[in-house]
């Protein structure tokens, strides 16, 4: 894991500084590179010798939906010419580390064990800005083990309200 993170970074800090104030639209097309190259089939046909980079390329863009910008393709093209296909999804989370710092914010993943209407994510989306003291970008996934309450991760920050966690803290203190 720490080779690929060390790895993508270059990737990520070049992409970022080529990007200038197009920074968001990049990661939009860098995020949909990285979902297409986290494809284990992908990365068999991309690792395979009888096909050049070019085809690889080929394949990837004609998956993708919607067309890369110049930029894009000249990054892809690196990618493939590099062989640092498996890199992708790591160059896109350093990627978006990058612009995160640019505008002062940080992405969170709030855990649920039920779906949340907007309003209710508005209102948590408030706390949590306050709590953690920058903007986040939420990004909601159910967990119907939670039972109740959310589990909130921003980077390596963990903001476990969760019966589930609750219920755990219980059985410790009832067993200790």
């Amino acid at each position: 894991m720490a080779e690929i993170a060390t790895i993508a970074r270059p990737y990520a800090e070049a992409l970022f500084k080529a990007a200038g104030t197009d920074a968001d639209a990049a990661s939009a097309w860098l995020d949909e590179l990285a979902a297409v190259a986290a494809n284990e089939q992908l990365r068999q046909f991309a690792d395979n010798p009888q096909f050049s980079a070019e085809q690889v390329f080929g394949v990837i863009t004609g998956v993708l939906k919607t067309a890369l910008p110049a930029i894009g393709q000249n990054f892809l093209r690196t990618v493939l010419d590099n062989g640092r296909l498996v890199a992708l999804p790591e160059i896109a989370a350093q990627f978006r580390t990058l612009v995160n710092a640019q505008r002062g914010s940080s992405d969170a993943i709030v855990y649920s064990a039920f779906d949340m209407d907007a309003a209710g994510l508005a209102a948590l989306s408030a706390v949590l800005e306050k709590r953690f003291g920058r903007k986040l970008d939420l990004q909601v996934r159910v967990q119907p083990e939670l039972i109740g309450g959310v589990r909130v991760v921003v980077g390596d920050e963990v903001l476990d309200t969760s019966v589930k966690a609750r219920l755990e803290q219980m059985k410790v203190a009832l067993t200790a």
